[in-house]
């Protein structure tokens, strides 16, 4: 199946990290960029969780993901990535404090979960209403997705997107600090050690928690 960002976003072929510093070594395109998510998230819960058992998986995960790039390709956020020779290693995807709200986002927010599916759909819901109520009040650049594929952790790779994101935050003067979430408890000691305050945490789903942080510049 065609990622849907290529197929749905009218966007460069050509991805680049927006904002500064950028940490592509070269141009990405947006296949490499659905590609790595892809690989790093593939057995994460909440993915699992909002999906579902029906159909395909790795193609409602490919359609799911590619609705995520897209929202970032259509407000102009932040995509940055390292790589290593022609290959992309590491992708974060950041909302920005002066997100856009296009009406196209609108429109590909609708196809997506019309093709995925109503449970799907409330599912994921679910998971929003959570991450609202574990937000801060200080403007911040949000961390959306921090994907590194499972054959190239271990290698620091995540912390090095993160500290660009951190650079980010400090050279914005609409920017105070760096907020993301996690539903995996093996990151919470990594967040903290890299800086980040629990500011909260939420049940979300059967089994399922989420904890927000937030990193103060």
């Amino acid at each position: 199946m065609a990622p849907v960002a290529q197929r749905t976003v009218s966007a460069p072929e050509e991805i680049i990290a927006t904002g500064l510093p950028r940490l592509l070594d070269g141009p990405a395109t947006a296949d490499d960029v659905i590609r790595v998510l892809c690989e790093a998230f593939a057995e994460y819960p909440v993915m699992r969780y909002v999906l579902g058992d029906r159909g395909d998986y790795a193609a409602r995960l490919r359609t799911l993901i590619g609705f995520f790039h897209g929202a970032r390709v259509l407000r102009d956020d932040a995509i940055l990535g390292i790589s290593e020779g022609a290959e992309l290693v590491g992708v974060a995807l950041c909302s920005l404090p002066d997100r856009m709200n296009p009406p196209a986002l609108a429109d590909l927010r609708e196809r997506i979960w019309s093709e995925l599916g109503a449970d799907a759909r409330e599912r994921y819901d679910e998971f929003g209403r959570a991450w609202e109520q574990l937000g801060v009040a200080e403007p911040n650049i949000h961390v959306n997705m921090l994907a590194v594929p499972p054959r190239h952790q271990g290698r620091g790779l995540a912390r090095r997107l993160l500290e660009r994101v951190h650079a980010m935050s400090r050279e914005r003067e609409d920017s105070r600090g760096v907020t993301l979430t996690t539903e995996s408890a093996a990151n919470v000691a990594l967040y903290e050690h890299l800086g980040y305050k629990v500011v909260g945490h939420r049940p979300v789903g059967p089994g399922l928690k989420t904890w927000g942080f937030y990193r103060p510049d």
